[in-house]
């Protein structure tokens, strides 16, 4: 048995049909994919079809080193999809299928155990827009143990969330992941107020009784706020090839040091660069060695973060 953290992605595992080609993505196992990259046991728990994409879906998470025993295999819903649209930028658009294999996550004694050495999970709302998985996912969340770092990417896909969705998700995390405009939906939704980015994410964690909230903002960087302490990051300037998976490589970055105890300004500088290099590579789980890894968590620069009380 492994003794790294294991660091669970939960929810959607699909292939993302981007106008080069399909690549393997979902934000939770994004997210699993990018822990493992890290030196961590990153595992996806999801489900696929019986069918090519689905067997694809496994042969290439075993190629990536990862243990592929969690995927749940359906025989009556296909593996998920989503065409993606990139604008001029490499922001990407999804059109998500529904009704498909990561729709009807079962609860299974494997998964019971699973949840039970789970250092890390990861999870969002869009697996969570169908009442079979929310289930699944809450009981999951529910039977890790109290120290398990329970982290939530809302990740708002129209229209597969909910006020009463990101209320329930966000009373069992600790640690929150969202986009700038996704700061500004999710306040507007849950009335909370602010007349600033950090006002409205202080107010979030208060809220919700949160420890951490992470803002990020593509090439503007990130807001990460505390109990203690908020940190900007000013973001770094790439070439983006598209920004699929980019903001999943943060939050593993993020947990990564979180779990490590490491100051939130060191945290910051490298998932902002780990997130940049991601926007450069073409879809959302790009190979990387372990020498480039160590170059790029070390490129973040003390110069691009500031520190509030």
């Amino acid at each position: 048995m492994s003794t790294h953290p294991v660091m669970v992605g939960l929810g959607e595992l699909l292939w993302d049909l981007l106008p080069s080609g399909k690549v393997l993505g979902g934000a939770p196992a994004n997210f699993a994919y990018m822990a493992q990259v890290l030196g961590n046991e990153g595992i996806i728990a999801s489900r696929i079809g019986d069918d090519q994409l689905g067997w694809e879906a496994r042969r290439v998470i075993q190629e990536r080193g990862m243990d592929a025993g969690f995927l749940q295999q359906d025989a009556l819903h296909k593996t998920g999809t989503a065409i993606v649209r990139l604008d001029a930028g490499g922001q990407p658009q999804f059109s998500i299928e529904d009704a498909v294999a990561w729709d009807y996550l079962d609860w299974t004694p494997a998964w019971q155990e699973l949840s039970v050495r789970a250092n890390a999970i990861c999870f969002g709302s869009l697996a969570q827009r169908s009442p079979t998985s929310a289930a699944t996912i809450e009981r999951f969340l529910m039977s890790a143990p109290a120290g398990t770092l329970r982290i939530c990417d809302a990740n708002l896909r129209e229209p597969f969330y909910t006020a009463e969705t990101l209320r329930r998700s966000f009373q069992i995390a600790n640690v929150l992941k969202l986009n700038d405009a996704e700061l500004i939906q999710v306040s507007a939704l849950l009335d909370i107020k602010g007349a600033s980015e950090e006002e409205l994410a202080t107010n979030l964690r208060h809220k919700f009784d949160l420890d951490l909230v992470c803002v990020t903002k593509g090439a503007r960087g990130s807001l990460l706020v505390s109990a203690t302490k908020a940190v900007r990051h000013a973001g770094l300037r790439v070439q983006v090839a598209d920004a699929i998976g980019a903001g999943d490589a943060f939050t593993a970055c993020v947990a990564h040091y979180w779990m490590q105890g490491r100051p939130l300004e060191q945290m910051s500088d490298a998932a902002n660069s780990f997130a940049s290099w991601v926007a450069t590579q073409v879809g959302a789980t790009p190979v990387i060695s372990r020498d480039r890894l160590e170059e790029i968590l070390n490129l973040g620069s003390p110069g691009n973060t500031k520190v509030s009380a």
